[in-house]
């Protein structure tokens, strides 16, 4: 988990020392969406863009993203992830496609802007396929769904 910087004594940010933390499993799960146009959400379920198959690409994308969070957040830690997995559904009646990440490691701190960095992603790399086809897409509704590990435990969104 991406804490609020702390300041040196001469007002600097530095990152938050995690040493003292117990190491226990961290896990965060997110979801997302990309609304679009039918045509668009058929053309992807159907496996006919001409650039491939966009959500195996947008999977791929989205673990990318996921491994290089702490080079995006300014002082989130680097950490050594022990799973990652990214599922798109479309929702044919809702003409979206939603996004969930399941990020888990082994460590001092928690996995919640991996998973939300990783849904991010993913639907930024539908939209930068299908753009050209849709611009008036929307990703909405990015946010954690639950987190477990740490001190803070098991939080679950109601």
């Amino acid at each position: 988990m991406t804490q609020t910087p702390h300041f040196n004594q001469a007002g600097e940010a530095h990152i938050v020392d995690i040493s003292d933390k117990p190491v226990s499993q961290r896990i965060a799960v997110s979801e997302g969406y990309i609304e679009m146009q039918p045509e668009t959400l058929r053309l992807i379920t159907d496996l006919g863009h001409k650039k491939g198959d966009v959500m195996a690409i947008a999977r791929i994308a989205g673990i990318m993203a996921c491994k290089k969070t702490a080079e995006l957040i300014p002082l989130c830690h680097p950490l050594a992830l022990s799973h990652v997995e990214i599922e798109l559904q479309p929702e044919l009646d809702n003409n979206r496609v939603r996004c969930q990440a399941t990020v888990k490691t082994t460590g001092q701190t928690g996995v919640e802007m991996e998973a939300l960095n990783a849904t991010q992603v993913a639907l930024l790399t539908i939209y930068d396929m299908c753009k050209s086809m849709d611009r008036g897409m929307v990703i909405q509704c990015v946010r954690l769904l639950e987190k477990e590990g740490g001190k803070s435990g098991h939080w679950l969104r109601s």
